[in-house]
């Protein structure tokens, strides 16, 4: 079975055989995929009036147990964008009613988001709906497969988050 990638791959083998491009084949796969996976899972929070990083946000703060709640720079870790994006996104979450904002009464300077009671049904509602979906969209793969693959692109990313964590 052959992909576009095959196909590039040898465009450039043609073009230029003296350059090992054989990192474009796993690059180049992983970012096919993970665009793939992203249009699947946006269909899938869109029939829930969703946008992937709202339920980010809403599963982050569900799965930390309760009273449902972190800091802003907490999530902002967890989602892994700007204290300014973070604020935003808090706003329109807030706007929505699935999330409170409150400054800290033991440390003024910190905000805790907290999930509310229609922010935790909402996420409860859409969790077993979006692992299903991860799943059916994993079908190509036998379920060795998946634990194959996940294990290899855990090693590959602990490898860069050890780096960055060192920068």
């Amino acid at each position: 079975m052959r992909d576009a990638v095959d196909r590039l791959l040898a465009q450039w083998h043609q073009e230029r055989p003296d350059v090992d491009v054989s990192p474009i084949g796993v690059v180049g796969r992983l970012s096919r995929a993970a665009r793939v996976l992203e249009r699947g899972l946006a269909r899938e929070f869109g029939r829930h009036g969703l946008q992937g990083w709202e339920f980010d946000i809403l599963a982050t703060l569900r799965r930390s147990g309760a009273p449902y709640e972190l800091t802003a720079g907490a999530l902002a870790g967890s989602a892994m964008v700007t204290s300014g994006a973070i604020t935003n996104r808090i706003d329109r979450l807030e706007a929505r009613g699935l999330v409170t904002r409150e400054v800290d009464p033991a440390n003024r300077r910190t905000v805790r988001i907290g999930l509310t009671t229609q922010g935790r049904r909402l996420v409860d509602e859409v969790l077993p709906l979006h692992v299903a979906n991860e799943a059916s969209l994993l079908e190509p793969l036998s379920p060795a497969e998946q634990q194959r693959l996940a294990a290899l692109l855990r090693k590959l990313l602990a490898a860069h988050e050890q780096g960055q964590a060192q920068d």
